[in-house]
């Protein structure tokens, strides 16, 4: 790789600069608003993603489909910063309100200062900037202080702490990954959130669809200090930078820059169930039918049902936009029995047409597949025990061919909600392209882009079925952009008491990215079926997640579903009714997220950032930002230890009324039948009540309870 260096000033101005490298290419540091400051390389023959479906900062105005032109400043207002050229090294300053940015020519190196000039970021100062004429990859090396903290990268598993690992943002479909280690998961996310020694906080999103290797102190080099590094493979290197003096100052600027959260009707907060087995079993219709008559009689509140792709199964094949009329002989008819007993309906839909689907050759007219640059054909894939080929919807034709059967073979049907699964898009044919509305693209830097434009598609025809925006959509895969449309969750788990534990820390990484709406499988998705006391403690951790939808896939069609395991359906009742106790709170939390950009759960330090206790790895988390939740993740616990952060002049226990001591660990009693919560002294919690006995997520406020 050749660094980058004897770079000469092109131009500067209050607004930027611009460097001519020795390749003819440019390098830029461009003042977007006093916190945010884009540095972006164009090589010498253009970028090689001149669009961009990320950036979205205008409130209210998405991206064009056809993608934004990356050089584009609308929504920004470039305010001016002081220019200072005071170096014989011929080093030059912007200086903001907010942080100052110093370019070093030779070798290219910038360093990044807050406003009382204490250190925020540093290029590596041997060399930071790379480009491989070999393979097309650029590389940027920051150096790395041991005690820094970097969060971010999207799904990610493990502590929450990213330092020292080396991780991948290239979705893959994942079923049964290490909760602890797999890496990587289902999304794109090249945003990385870094706590400085000085307490001051930055984020770097690095603005490409390319698949990225994140590098954050696994590697060692004797010939220069501590560093970290991202290498984006063969794509274009163009990052936003922005600074706060909080995690919650950082990830509102970003979440705005990539057009902020979706608010979901409010019915989408409720409890969800789903399994693969009830929707794959012969006698699928009957089995849903009785389904909701158990519902009534366990006096389980439910939301909404959510169809596993069996509906439109053929053995162990799936067909997209079918029904098995075998299984399912008159699904309008049951989908109206949902509907009647309140319950919503969401559907599962998939991107890739068998080869034996009976769209496959019309789509394959219309050249709607994803298709090999080389020969013109369709390229074939695995997918669900056969072989496939993928939609691309970078064509319109594609596009409206969805909306289209959405709507005639989903919609039509009775169903509110597409639920856009498998869609990460794993091809791994290099001469793969995709229409890119016109300028084609190749795959290897389109593959997220997929999974964003096929969700937006769902959510469109959604709008247009249900004639308001009061509506949501479901995705596995994506990268930044579909928190626009969609609701997410941590993928195809594996039921096991490390599972429980590592998922939590999963949901707040999503967070502390910019993914509020997120969940999991609760009871897990494969593997063996959860024994009772595992599928308590699940349901109780996941009963205030922003998403809580018990799906499953176990051997013998046998579901996660709450009367399982007669002896605790009680206890897993609880928990669901409690979700619904606080739904007013919740539902708070939701429009917050969408007017301020605040996460809706996050772990402690978030509300907490001075207290050095709250960065310590643990199991709790904070639910807004007066609730603390303490799920208990170990088996056999009757007893949650738990650090309650200092700065509050005290904590409730939710149950029992107890005042606790700020900045103190306590003992508390953790029974099967509890989910130990705290509330943050002075706060008020708006709290519903069931009406004729039932919990809905429409249930009038009934109190607002002030602790302390």
């Amino acid at each position: 790789m050749k660094k980058f260096a004897h770079a000469k000033l092109a131009s500067a101005n209050g607004h930027g600069l611009e460097m001519a490298l020795q390749d003819g290419g440019t390098f830029a540091v461009q003042v977007l608003e006093n916190d945010l400051v884009r540095v972006r390389l164009r090589p010498a023959g253009g970028y090689l993603e001149p669009r961009t479906w990320a950036i979205a900062p205008e409130a209210g105005v998405d991206a064009p489909w056809t993608g934004r032109a990356r050089d584009d400043l609308g929504g920004f207002s470039c305010p001016p910063a002081e220019l200072q050229q005071a170096d014989g090294q011929g080093r030059i300053t912007l200086r903001t309100t907010s942080l100052s940015v110093t370019l070093r020519p030779d070798p290219l190196a910038l360093s990044w200062h807050d406003a009382q000039g204490q250190p925020l970021l540093l290029d590596r100062e041997t060399s930071a900037y790379f480009s491989s004429r070999r393979t097309g990859a650029v590389r940027h090396y920051l150096a790395r202080e041991r005690s820094e903290r970097y969060y971010g990268l999207g799904d990610k598993t493990g502590p929450l702490n990213l330092h020292g690992r080396r991780l991948r943002t290239l979705g893959l479909d994942a079923l049964g990954y290490d909760p602890k280690s797999g890496d990587p998961l289902y999304k794109h996310w090249p945003f990385v959130l870094t706590r400085a020694p000085s307490g001051m906080w930055s984020g770097i999103y690095y603005d490409t669809l390319a698949s990225c290797t994140f590098d954050l102190g696994c590697e060692h080099d004797n010939y220069h200090e501590l560093f970290r590094y991202v290498e984006i493979d063969d794509g274009d290197l163009d990052y936003y930078l922005m600074v706060g003096r909080t995690p919650a100052e950082v990830i509102a600027r970003f979440v705005k820059l990539i057009g902020g959260t979706h608010l979901p009707p409010r019915w989408s907060l409720g409890y969800a169930q789903t399994a693969m087995g009830l929707a794959d079993a012969p006698d699928a219709q009957a089995q849903l039918s009785t389904f909701i008559q158990r519902l009534a009689q366990e006096d389980i509140p439910c939301s909404s049902f959510h169809y596993g792709s069996g509906y439109s199964s053929k053995g162990k094949r799936r067909y997209v936009f079918t029904w098995n009329r075998d299984k399912f002989p008159e699904p309008k008819t049951l989908n109206a029995q949902f509907q009647q007993a309140g319950i919503k309906l969401v559907a599962n839909i998939k991107p890739c047409l068998l080869d034996d689907h009976p769209a496959y050759p019309a789509m394959q007219a219309a050249q709607g597949f994803i298709k090999d640059g080389d020969t013109g054909e369709p390229v074939v894939e695995q997918f669900w025990d056969g072989v496939g080929s993928h939609l691309d919807f970078t064509n319109p034709q594609a596009i409206d061919w969805w909306k289209t059967q959405l709507q005639a073979q989903v919609l039509d049907y009775g169903i509110d909600v597409g639920w856009n699964d498998n869609n990460e898009y794993a091809i791994m044919d290099d001469a793969a392209v995709c229409n890119g509305f016109g300028q084609a693209l190749p795959m290897h830097r389109a593959r997220p882009l997929h999974g964003l434009l096929m969700t937006r598609a769902s959510f469109e025809a959604q709008t247009a079925h249900d004639g308001t925006q009061q509506v949501y959509s479901v995705t596995r895969g994506g990268p930044p952009g579909l928190q626009r449309y969609a609701q997410t969750w941590s993928g195809d788990n594996t039921t096991s008491w490390e599972t429980l534990r590592w998922n939590l820390r999963t949901g707040l990484q999503m967070s502390l990215s910019g993914m509020f709406n997120v969940g999991h499988d609760v009871g897990g998705f494969a593997g063996p079926i959860p024994e009772p006391e595992l599928f308590v403690r699940w349901v109780q951790a996941c009963s205030l997640n922003p998403r809580m939808a018990m799906n499953s896939w176990k051997a013998g069609n046998v579901s996660n579903v709450p009367w399982m395991h007669a002896d605790v359906t009680p206890h897993i009742a609880a928990a669901i009714r409690l979700r619904y106790r606080l739904m007013p709170y919740l539902w708070q939390l939701f429009e917050r997220a969408a007017a301020e950009h605040q996460p809706i759960i996050r772990p402690t330090f978030y509300d907490f950032p001075d207290d050095e206790r709250c960065y310590d790895d643990c199991d709790d988390f904070m639910l807004g930002d007066a609730l603390l939740v303490a799920p208990v993740v170990d088996m056999g616990q009757r007893q949650r230890s738990v650090y309650l952060p200092a700065g509050p002049s005290a904590w409730i226990d939710f149950h029992s009324g107890e005042s606790l001591a700020a900045g103190q660990t306590h003992l508390r009693p953790a029974g099967l039948d509890v989910l130990p919560l705290f509330v943050r002294a002075g706060s008020t919690l708006p709290l519903a009540e069931p009406v004729n006995g039932r919990y809905h997520v429409d249930n009038p406020v009934s109190e607002k309870r002030r602790f302390g």
